[in-house]
C-alpha cells in the first residue's frame, strides 16, 4: 500500500455519526456505506487531513494493531469506498 496519497471528499457525500459509527452517503448517487467505530476514527481523520500518512500514523498510534494489518485494513476500506465513489485517492505532487 502506497502512503503517500491524497484522499479527497466527494463533494456530494454527507455523513452523520450516531452513535460511534457513521454513514456515508453519496446524495449524486444514492450510494451509502456504514462504518464501526474505527471506521469512523478512520473517516474523521480524512476529514481533517486529507493525507493517508498522517491517517495511517496516527491510528497506528491509536490503536493495537500491527503495521501489516492497519496497512490491509486500510487499503480495504479506502478501495471499497472509492468505488463507492465516496472518495479520490490521488498522489501526492512531489
Amino acid at each position: 500500500m502506497n502512503l503517500n496519497r491524497t484522499i479527497t471528499l466527494s463533494p456530494d457525500v454527507i455523513s452523520q455519526e450516531v452513535s460511534g459509527e457513521t454513514v456515508l452517503l453519496d446524495l449524486d448517487t444514492e450510494n451509502y456505506f456504514g462504518l464501526n467505530e474505527v471506521g469512523t476514527r478512520t473517516w474523521q481523520l480524512i476529514k481533517s487531513t486529507g493525507d493517508l500518512q498522517a491517517v495511517y500514523d496516527t491510528l497506528l498510534a491509536e490503536y493495537e494493531v500491527s503495521e501489516a494489518r492497519l496497512k490491509q485494513d486500510l487499503d480495504t476500506l479506502l478501495t471499497e469506498i472509492e468505488r463507492l465513489g465516496l472518495i479520490t485517492l490521488g498522489e501526492k505532487d512531489a
